[in-house]
């Protein structure tokens, strides 16, 4: 359905033509879950104008669905009331193997009508916004490493997440033999996601057993982070019709890489025509913008780290030889740095690659951190730190060290005033109260390793 403008008639004449009875709507948690109900069409054409009530729990709780002991913007106290759920029109789409039902995406209220300080999508606008103030078009990209098991969620159960089937073995990454022998479940992937308005670019393995890569194509900023987020539901559900499992953690097994989750990003002119990243002229082909942009990643990026990885699990990545960055880098077509830049080939492909993110990201917080770090770079005409040469992951690397642990993460974003100025007081003291959460769960946990090494030596 693109970019095509709804209003109530054509939603109407369009839900009329194709026979929907039924009405999905939602939006993600701050972890990035897309939470959603099923309503009637009549309800979801009275809340086009006025919205409807979306119990605020949701950021509340945890991935889990336990509740925060240490909220603000909801809890207890408050009785978790209603946020306001406003729905947009625009993306508006039909799953084809679910013909009768439309979905539709929401952005969350307060219910005196002001920007939740929560909603993970409303902050993304906002920043996105800024940039269309200042003049710059904002062009972003996602690609997401999965990895796909022979599983059920009752097996995946009852084997406690390990000792699982991968759904092929070994190690064979841009495997074209894989493509063939899983083609059903390929081109299901592929036709599924472009019916429902998400092209996928590239789909190939990756080096692992079981583990794939889709390359989302670039779109505005707040449609990539849309269909970031709607893949990953899709691509369970594809999953889960032919029989098979999928995830997109950041590190499930220590003894096999990690799923990356890295964010391609440019800034074009307000019509859309220029990419203002691009300078034929210069030497590296790099518009002074374009620097600008990279010394705003690279000066917050241990400042932004806890929001670039979210989970205690995302940290499991940050080790030599797994294609994770381990300090603030940047190198022209370096992917061991955290900052790849892509100078070409044109002007047109000109982009900077935040590779530090992984699979398991929010593509609405990663997205808005990201964007709001170069436009402060931009805004400030920081000076580019010196190029990263051969492996930014080597000890002796230059760059500030990245946090390592989501607990170090979490102090660093706490005593952030960039992080502040750039997506706000009222997001960032959330968004910290959360990890905190999460590095408290952590703590309280013991795990298998533990267990094994432990239990009969001490």
């Amino acid at each position: 359905m693109g970019q095509q403008q709804w209003d109530a008639d054509s939603l109407r004449k369009d839900f009329e033509k194709r026979g929907i009875r039924h009405v999905k709507v939602g939006g993600t948690d701050v972890d990035g879950v897309l939470r959603g109900k099923l309503i009637t069409p009549e309800k979801a054409f009275s809340a086009l104008e006025g919205g409807f009530g979306f119990c605020d729990v949701i950021f509340g709780w945890d991935i889990a669905d336990q509740l925060y002991d240490n909220a603000k913007v909801t809890g207890w106290d408050s009785g978790y009331p209603d946020a306001l759920a406003k729905i947009d029109a625009s993306t508006y789409r039909v799953d084809p193997h679910e013909p009768d039902t439309a979905h539709f995406l929401v952005d969350f209220f307060t219910p005196e009508g002001k920007p939740h300080p929560a909603c993970p999508r409303n902050l993304l606008k906002r920043v996105a916004a800024r940039a269309e103030s200042s003049g710059y078009h904002a062009v972003f990209a996602c690609e997401l490493e999965m990895w796909i098991f022979k599983e059920s969620p009752e097996s995946l159960r009852e084997k406690r997440y390990g000792g699982l089937t991968p759904l092929s073995p070994g190690m064979f990454g841009y495997s074209w033999l894989r493509e063939g022998q899983f083609k059903e479940l390929v081109h299901d992937v592929l036709d599924t996601m472009r019916a429902y308005d998400i092209e996928i670019e590239g789909f190939h393995t990756e080096t692992g057993p079981g583990v794939w890569e889709a390359a989302i194509l670039y779109d505005d900023i707040v449609r990539a982070a849309d269909k970031a987020v709607l893949f990953k539901t899709m691509m369970k559900q594809i999953c889960h019709r032919h029989g098979l499992a999928v995830t997109f953690m950041a590190k499930w097994n220590a003894d096999l890489p990690g799923s990356s989750g890295h964010i391609h990003q440019s800034l074009w002119d307000s019509e859309k025509k220029t990419n203002l990243f691009a300078d034929p002229k210069a030497a590296d082909k790099l518009s002074d913008k374009a620097r600008q942009y990279v010394a705003g990643l690279y000066r917050t990026a241990p400042d932004l780290t806890a929001l670039y990885s979210p989970f205690v699990n995302t940290y499991r990545r940050y080790v030599p030889g797994v294609w994770a960055p381990l300090t603030a880098s940047w190198g022209l077509e370096n992917r061991t740095c955290g900052i790849r830049v892509i100078n070409g080939p044109g002007s047109k492909a000109t982009r900077i690659e935040l590779r530090q993110t992984a699979a398991d990201v929010n593509a609405y917080v990663a997205m808005a951190a990201a964007l709001g770090a170069g436009l402060h770079g931009i805004e400030e005409a920081l000076p580019l730190p010196p190029e990263t040469k051969g492996d930014a992951t080597a000890r002796d690397a230059a760059g500030e060290p990245l946090p390592r642990t989501l607990d170090q993460a979490t102090q660093r974003l706490a005593e952030s005033e960039v992080a502040r100025t750039i997506l706000g007081k009222d997001f960032v003291d959330h968004y910290v109260r959360r990890c905190d959460w999460e590095v408290r769960q952590a703590r309280r946990a013991v795990t298998d390793w533990e267990l094994a090494r432990y239990f009969e030596s001490v």
